[in-house]
């Protein structure tokens, strides 16, 4: 996503740095909840998005710079330049402001700071925009260079790198975890770990019942104090067999094969392994035969 402009804007409140982004439509999440009944993008629009935010997250570590926030609600589609649209057409086009007026409920006077009015951002998503094809990796407000991560991430949990929740040293790999989630969400519909009332221990169970393989050492000490004395013993299902079943559920459009499936879960699997250093670059998963047809 491109920077066009920046200023600050001076208040009761302090100084507010403002970013002119380009604009741009619906996130993939919106456009699946706005256009898809049955909740997940066609198999060959879902390859497409894929590959391209793969090149989008190959490029960012390419220079050093992790993205710290990576799911499909951070991925954009483009529309197609509206530059040259009068301002009163645009206006129109998106629809007038929403402006709301600020009041005190005992009918005193705002104190210092509060504004006198409020605007709802423009929404896009009850409009039939122009989309174009292209992608755009979008919010980086938990970016980070290589050598300068983070204590913690505040990633959605259901897509949180098991490295941060065990406060285990971060780094761009981060980034690897999230996009294995990713791919499992884009094209089955749905993330590959519970997302209704999760809790960490919760989901670190699930991740271990997923991936079949056992926490790095350095993390016992905190997964016992995490588990208690409700520990369960893993019986879920595994990452590949929970991949079809979600996938082929008979409830929505399966317009992919059994082995384009199988393929899907290989690739996934390179990405959620517990150790960072045991995941798949995105050069290699980019660079995967199965992106290619």
């Amino acid at each position: 996503m491109r920077l066009l402009d920046h200023f600050d804007v001076e208040g009761p409140n302090g100084i507010h740095p403002c970013l002119v982004l380009e604009m741009l439509g619906p996130s993939v999440s919106d456009l699946v909840e706005g256009r898809f009944a049955d909740g997940r993008l066609p198999g060959s629009l879902a390859k497409g998005v894929a590959r391209q935010a793969l090149m989008g997250l190959d490029a960012l570590h390419r220079r050093e710079i992790a993205h710290g926030d990576f799911h499909i609600r951070n991925l954009a589609f483009a529309i197609y330049p509206m530059a040259n649209i009068p301002e009163d057409e645009f206006i129109n086009l998106l629809g007038k402001p929403d402006v709301r007026y600020v009041h005190c409920n005992d009918g005193g006077r705002l104190g210092h700071g509060i504004p006198e009015y409020i605007v709802r951002p423009a929404s896009l998503h009850s409009r039939s925009w122009p989309l174009s094809d292209t992608i755009k990796l979008v919010d980086f407000g938990e970016s980070f260079p290589r050598k300068d991560a983070p204590k913690t991430l505040h990633t959605p949990l259901v897509v949180r790198a098991p490295e941060v929740i065990f406060k285990d040293r971060l780094d761009y790999r981060v980034d690897l975890w999230s996009l294995g989630c990713m791919l499992f969400e884009l094209f089955v519909g749905q993330p590959p770990f519970d997302s209704f009332l999760i809790t960490p221990k919760i989901l670190v169970e699930q991740m271990q019942e997923m991936g079949g393989e056992a926490l790095p050492d350095r993390w016992a000490p905190l997964w016992e104090s995490m588990r208690g004395e409700n520990a369960t013993e893993a019986g879920g299902p595994g990452l590949q067999e929970w991949l079809e079943e979600m996938y082929f559920d008979g409830e929505r459009k399966e317009d992919m094969t059994r082995d384009d499936i199988v393929e899907l879960g290989r690739i996934i699997r390179k990405l959620l392994r517990f150790e960072p250093g045991a995941r798949a670059s995105v050069e290699e998963i980019l660079n995967d035969p199965w992106f290619e047809n």
